[in-house]
């Protein structure tokens, strides 16, 4: 069973973290048979993104230990030297602000809070699950890959009603590859939160796109659209 690799490498004092070897499907079957307690007693970084944000949401939600949503191994085989900076950076504690100048700003302001978040349609797939993860004080990153605009609209959407957004801090968006319809994401973005009154950024260099920088996820930040950048604190 794939829980039972997991409880090893944590439980393992000679590993000092665990990187996902690819992204893909499956990694939500895996949560309602891990062993938390077993976790939380044996934190060390977990790192993964895309499919994994299911189990990276769920480490920080059911454990209080944070992660990283940074690259898969499979990655690193034609990997951005900005890529490979970041995770190291990131594991070795050193990267402690992205700078985002080319930004876009749906909504200035500033702001505090923990960082949580991931790969959009994954998100979105566990409401209605024990796994439902708690963005209340958070400041809210996602991205994704291949989605269209309406997708993107059907699962925010579906999340705001919901009521995952109650509460937020913040929104920084990464990257929407090979999305169909740019202009027409960032209105969606604009009525979906515009109601929370909160600062809204686009334009993170993290997820699928070319440039993937690790983020400490489950841990406070500062955000700030002027200049727009996040900064863990």
């Amino acid at each position: 069973m794939r829980a039972n690799v997991i409880h090893r490498l944590f439980s393992d004092p000679d590993i000092d973290g665990i990187i996902c070897a690819r992204g893909g499907f499956g990694a939500i079957r895996i949560l309602e048979h891990l062993d938390w307690d077993l976790i939380k007693k044996h934190p060390k970084p977990f790192v993964g993104f895309s499919d994994n944000t299911a189990i990276l949401s769920a480490i920080i939600d059911e454990t209080g230990n944070p992660v990283i949503h940074g690259p898969n191994v499979v990655s690193f085989a034609d990997a951005q030297k900005q890529t490979i900076d970041a995770f190291y950076k990131t594991l070795t504690g050193c990267f402690d602000k992205i700078e985002m100048p080319d930004a876009r700003v749906i909504n200035a302001g500033r702001c505090n809070g923990v960082l949580k978040g991931g790969n959009l349609a994954t998100l979105s797939h566990l409401l209605g699950t024990p796994f439902q993860p708690d963005f209340n004080g958070c400041i809210l990153f996602f991205e994704d890959i291949g989605e269209p605009a309406y997708k993107i609209d059907r699962m925010l959407t579906q999340m705001k009603m919901a009521g995952l957004f109650e509460g937020i801090r913040g929104v920084v968006v990464g990257s929407f590859e090979n999305s169909d319809n740019d202009a027409y994401t960032q209105e969606i973005l604009i009525e979906v939160f515009a109601e929370y009154n909160v600062p809204v950024l686009t334009g993170l260099d993290s997820g699928h796109g070319q440039v993937n920088l690790s983020l400490c996820m489950g841990t406070p930040i500062k955000m700030d659209t002027k200049p727009a950048s996040i900064c863990w604190t």
